[in-house]
């Protein structure tokens, strides 16, 4: 049994469908705040822990840290194990992308091979994610984002770990949503202008793994969507992060309505060297 990533989708199919219905219930419950919903044992376990121990090297991945954020993040797919690669893309199997567009009534959905601020997320003792909105499109202003995968594969992920995905349906005002980053999970949500999100900071010496993909499409969610940066904001509690978060946001917001491709290349994407094929 070979791994590769047309297997793997495969596997993801099943299960995807197995769930259709509960899927697409509470889908439709938070569709009108945060469309946000997860699948459990996505993946036989062997292959689960497969791809967890398969993960790189911490020091061969990119540290994020700031007042914004705390992580560590890998995109150049081909320098990690096989595995790595084949799942990341197996979520960007054309069948796959069907279901979702299908279930989420969500036309011309289309994934991003470049895997722009998608890849792997390791978080670890402290590791944190404020409330955030993604950047509102691909890395070269041409599609809107409109989804986010999330696949968790860190066994024996509890609750009181922290490193939770945090949504924010009714704003920062008021409580979140958590999600466990629970191993073998599958969590989804939608992204627009009112996705508010973040990652609860981890409090246990462990790393919680992560793989990302974005779903693009031509046309925003919402009508009222507008062009955005990445924008971070407080915990609830930060209120002296909050406007210094704030202020960033404006400035960053600014450069990007005078250079609208940005004044440098985006970093977080994968440079595939075709050479090797």
């Amino acid at each position: 049994m070979e791994l590769n990533r047309q297997y793997l989708a495969s596997l993801i199919l099943k299960r995807l469908e197995e769930e259709a219905s509960t899927i697409r219930s509470n889908y439709l419950k938070s569709k009108d705040t945060i469309g946000h919903f997860y699948i459990d044992d996505l993946l036989p376990e062997s292959i689960a822990h497969t791809i967890f121990e398969s993960f790189p090297d911490l020091d061969k991945t990119v540290l994020k840290k700031s007042l914004r954020e705390y992580k560590h993040i890998a995109v150049q797919m081909d320098q990690y194990h096989p595995i790595i690669e084949e799942i990341t893309y197996a979520f960007q199997d054309d069948a796959i992308v069907k279901f979702f567009e299908d279930l989420c009534d969500i036309p011309n959905l289309n994934p991003d091979e470049h895997l722009y601020a998608g890849g792997l997320s390791m978080m670890r003792y402290h590791n944190f994610l404020n409330p955030h909105l993604d950047n509102s499109h691909d890395k070269d202003r041409d599609r809107w984002r409109v989804m986010n995968l999330l696949y968790y594969v860190t066994p024996e992920w509890k609750l009181e770990n922290g490193g939770n995905l945090e949504v924010w349906p009714e704003g920062l005002d008021n409580p979140q949503v958590t999600i466990v980053s629970k191993f073998n999970r599958l969590a989804i949500m939608m992204t627009h202008n009112k996705s508010w999100h973040s990652v609860s900071r981890v409090e246990v010496d462990r790393t919680r793994c992560c793989v990302s993909n974005y779903y693009f499409s031509p046309e925003p969610l919402r009508e009222d969507d507008t062009f955005h940066v990445t924008s971070f904001r407080g915990f609830p509690k930060q209120k002296v992060r909050d406007l210094v978060l704030k202020v960033d946001n404006t400035l960053r917001m600014g450069l990007r309505k005078l250079f609208s491709k940005g004044i440098r290349e985006n970093p977080h994407v994968y440079k595939k060297d075709d050479s090797k094929e």
